[in-house]
């Protein structure tokens, strides 16, 4: 038995096919509901716009802000396809006013992350969210990163280094267009030079990064 997304159909088809053929022996394909966005577009890493269960390379706190910041479009389906809040509250959440799409969001966030990585996870995460958007600067929760000393040069490191030791980007190149598209944030401030450099003392007092919308990491030394 082989379980897939509705797109693989025509593949899984020809899979029990050739163990028909081969083996002379039955198989079975299943398929599901691809999970798709406002705009038709499938939610998944050929798509570019996957998270991972993995906490190694999507952390609780990344999986949390994936689920915040969706189109608010894409909510309420969400919550129907993935959580198991009763359908009677469902339904009821369908009629809430418009305003209150900020508590649906984290309704699901919080659920989803709960369900994936346990509820202690889940409640560090939305702590650290809720700070973050609040600014109360409690970042006690969030992602961080501990720059090796030996990475520094005259007690300091290229910002474009800095973020690539962290895992911000896998090449310095995107990092460099990262920066050069406005997309990076240091301390709440847009950063434009690639060429800036963090300092010992910066990284002491720990810095916060942030990449885009969804991606916040301390770096500390």
């Amino acid at each position: 038995m082989q379980f897939g997304g509705d797109d693989q159909w025509s593949n899984m088809l020809g899979g029990t096919e050739l163990i028909r053929r081969k083996l002379g022996k039955d198989a079975y394909a299943m398929t599901i509901t691809l999970l798709t966005d406002s705009q038709g577009k499938k939610m998944g890493k050929t798509a570019g716009n996957a998270v991972w269960l993995d906490p190694n390379k999507t952390t609780p706190f990344e999986f949390y802000q994936y689920w915040r910041n969706v189109d608010d479009a894409d909510v309420m389906k969400c919550i129907r396809m993935l959580t198991f809040i009763p359908i009677e509250q469902i339904e009821e959440m369908e009629h809430w006013d418009a305003g209150r799409i900020n508590e649906k969001k984290e309704l699901l966030a919080f659920e989803l992350t709960k369900l994936v990585h346990g509820e202690d996870e889940a409640n560090k995460a939305q702590t650290a969210a809720r700070a973050l958007f609040s600014g109360s600067g409690d970042d006690a929760n969030m992602p961080a990163f501990a720059v090796p000393a030996d990475a520094l040069t005259d007690g300091r490191i290229n910002i474009v280094d800095m973020l690539l030791l962290g895992g911000i980007e896998k090449s310095k190149g995107k990092v460099r267009t990262l920066i050069e598209q406005g997309s990076i944030q240091l301390n709440g401030t847009r950063v434009d030079d690639t060429w800036m450099n963090i300092t010992r003392e910066q990284l002491e007092e720990g810095i916060k990064i942030k990449k885009g919308k969804k991606t916040h990491v301390k770096f500390t030394l």
